[in-house]
């Protein structure tokens, strides 16, 4: 079978993009993130238990500047999606989500303003056990905050597949 994905993509492994939010991101996205994922753990939301424990403030939920696109600041896209998008849009694939692995370094706070850097570290072709296409997308995203520190580090895979395609 012909490859149904453009050979300029594999190219395109160590292009960047980085962005820096435009505000701290502030104590009640702590807040909100955790009661969304019904994680009632207080470091998230209150500063004397916080502060009893060591920490200067609230902490933010582990995950949380990895699924907020509050750093990104762009336009919405034709889909109303408004945050880091590679751009592999191909007729007649659909994109899945592969996965993420994290490393946690820093405890991001209130006052944190988040710059993020993402990395295409790879691209390959393989073909799932039925036959079918996939091109693999692995990315890197570092977080860090206003001082430099690095907050957080996230791999992510995505996985790009022809629709109607068997084998």
């Amino acid at each position: 079978m012909t490859s149904p994905f453009p050979a300029e993509f594999k190219q395109r492994v160590g292009e960047t993009r980085t962005y820096t939010a435009p505000d701290p991101i502030g104590a009640a996205a702590f807040r909100y993130f955790a009661r969304a994922v019904g994680d009632d753990n207080p470091l998230y939301s209150d500063a004397e238990f916080a502060a009893s424990v060591g920490y200067p403030s609230v902490i933010a939920p582990p995950t949380l500047v990895c699924e907020t696109n509050q750093y990104a600041d762009v336009a919405p896209n034709e889909f109303g999606y408004a945050g880091h998008d590679w751009g592999f849009h191909i007729p007649g694939t659909r994109l899945l989500r592969g996965g993420n692995a994290y490393e946690f370094f820093e405890s991001v706070t209130p006052s944190d303003v988040l710059t993020v850097t993402w990395t295409i570290a790879d691209i390959t072709e393989r073909t799932s056990s039925a036959g079918v296409p996939l091109l693999i997308i692995v990315s890197q995203a570092e977080y860090r905050n206003q001082d430099g520190k690095l907050l957080v580090r996230n791999q992510e895979t995505l996985i790009i597949q022809p629709v109607g395609v068997t084998s």
